[in-house]
């Protein structure tokens, strides 16, 4: 399965058209968003696609767009889910609720735990995890996504270019 992965994209919309265009052009199959959406603007682009977010520090109207993204049949995984991807576990948490994190990095039932927050790339295993950042789309440098492919494991973050501020 290959997985698209993008997070903190803070309402802004040039970057996230232009990263979900590379995640659509690299074959993703689902689009996971790691937190920090910003505005229905974002849940607009991934509306008809197969794709789950979970809330970020910085996703403040949760109850609006909660149902804005519901009705676009957008999965909404609160601040933590679980996805079983071609056989394989996924956490997926923004990063900022480090309990979770922990919790997740104790008890190694995950193949991968999916973050965001820092806006940093990160690419990393603890234990059998691999901790997977793919950067941010607002207040980074550079912009990225990333894809995996669950079968042969391989990472790629893709910088996303002409996506403004």
């Amino acid at each position: 399965m290959i997985v698209g992965l993008l997070s903190d994209t803070h309402d802004r919309l040039a970057a996230m058209v232009a990263g979900m265009n590379l995640l659509e052009q690299a074959g993703a199959e689902i689009f996971i968003h790691c937190g920090d959406v910003g505005s229905e603007q974002i849940f607009d682009q991934l509306a008809g696609h197969k794709s789950v977010f979970v809330w970020g520090n910085n996703d403040w109207d949760r109850t609006t767009l909660s149902r804005y993204a519901k009705a676009l049949e957008i999965q909404n995984g609160d601040t933590f889910v679980e996805l079983d991807l071609d056989g394989k576990l996924a956490a997926v948490a923004h990063g900022d609720n480090r309990s979770i994190v922990r919790q997740v990095l104790e008890e190694q039932r995950h193949d991968y735990l999916f973050l965001g927050h820092s806006h940093v790339m990160r690419d990393e295993v603890v234990g059998k995890v691999r901790i997977i950042n793919p950067g941010a789309l607002h207040r980074a440098n550079p912009k990225t996504v990333a894809i995996l492919d669950t079968q042969s494991d391989i990472v790629r973050f893709i910088t996303v270019s002409g996506s403004g501020t």
